[in-house]
């Protein structure tokens, strides 16, 4: 089975080019997640084009192979048994076009090199993630955000493709229906593939300055040093979530090589070694912990992945 669709997927290279996209099968996870942690996927897909990504989509549907989309893997957390069915990285697809104030990039393209082009045209408008280690397309997922920007901000227009139909579709800025950590896209199962941001005009130093201290400033109060996911639980109401996990004496709590960081306590860590299940266990006592002390029930906004 597995040999069969390989070549089949594969067979898009001898007609298309040999660039068209890439396969390994038992791959593991924890080398493609910023955690590090993750056991193999049956199927690690990269596309390097749109078109190709819609040819791996309609390949997997025709095989009944189910399947989950990854950017840059940073928000994620992989079993430590692994993906049965395919993984489908659009980190390949990262085109950065400018025209005006209207920058489109590619689902697959890092949101630091998107920052970085904009101020290299003078555009302002994603200083705020400059440092954010994800792609486009995971960004309009969940509406990342940080120091009071967030992408529904900027986004206005979205295109994606319906994996069922394969009708690809466009989304005005309206649509996307975003909120605190979500879009529409967390609803349906359509698949990003380029975003238009409608950025302003501004002071290239200016620009470049604010997202060096941005920068700055992430490096100072996140462990970066540590593979993480980044920030593991969506804000409590009224409360910054680190700050109660700190009070609630849970910093440098440990569980295997999975760690509360000593530096942001709303950061799991891995320290050397650690599972998924190290992860999963230290979660469940943050959320018991703080419930317990601040009565308030902590959501991830990491995704767990099995």
């Amino acid at each position: 089975m597995k040999n069969r669709l390989t070549e089949e997927l594969l067979s898009y290279n001898t007609e298309n080019g040999t660039h068209g996209l890439s396969v390994l099968t038992d791959e593991p996870m924890s080398s493609h997640t910023t955690f590090k942690i993750g056991g193999p996927a049956d199927y690690f897909i990269t596309p390097k084009t749109e078109e190709s990504l819609v040819f791996v989509l309609s390949k997997l549907k025709e095989s009944g192979v189910r399947y989950f989309i990854v950017g840059k893997g940073s928000n994620v957390l992989f079993s430590d048994d692994g993906f049965t069915g395919a993984v489908v990285s659009t980190s390949a697809i990262d085109s950065v076009k400018v025209d005006g104030d209207v920058i489109t990039a590619g689902c697959g393209a890092s949101l630091t090199s998107v920052a970085r082009t904009a101020a290299r045209y003078s555009l302002s408008g994603l200083e705020f993630a400059f440092g954010i280690p994800g792609s486009v397309g995971g960004a309009v997922y969940m509406n990342a955000g940080a120091y009071g920007g967030e992408m529904s901000f900027v986004v206005s227009v979205t295109r994606s493709i319906d994996p069922v139909s394969g009708e690809i579709k466009t989304y005005k800025k309206e649509d996307h229906k975003f909120g605190y950590r979500e879009s529409v896209f967390r609803r349906i199962d359509d698949v990003v593939l380029s975003t238009e941001l409608r950025l302003s005009s501004g002071d290239r130093r200016s620009i470049e300055n604010m997202m060096a201290d941005y920068l700055e400033r992430r490096q100072q109060k996140q462990p970066l040093e540590y593979p993480s996911a980044g920030s593991v639980f969506k804000r409590c109401e009224g409360r910054f979530t680190g700050q109660m996990i700190e009070e609630a004496g849970l910093k440098g709590l440990t569980v295997g090589g999975a760690r509360v960081s000593e530096k942001h306590a709303g950061f799991i860590i891995n320290i050397g070694g650690a599972t998924a299940n190290d992860v999963l266990t230290l979660i469940e006592m943050i959320k018991e912990t703080v419930y317990a002390r601040f009565g308030c029930f902590l959501e991830c906004e990491l995704i767990y992945v099995r």
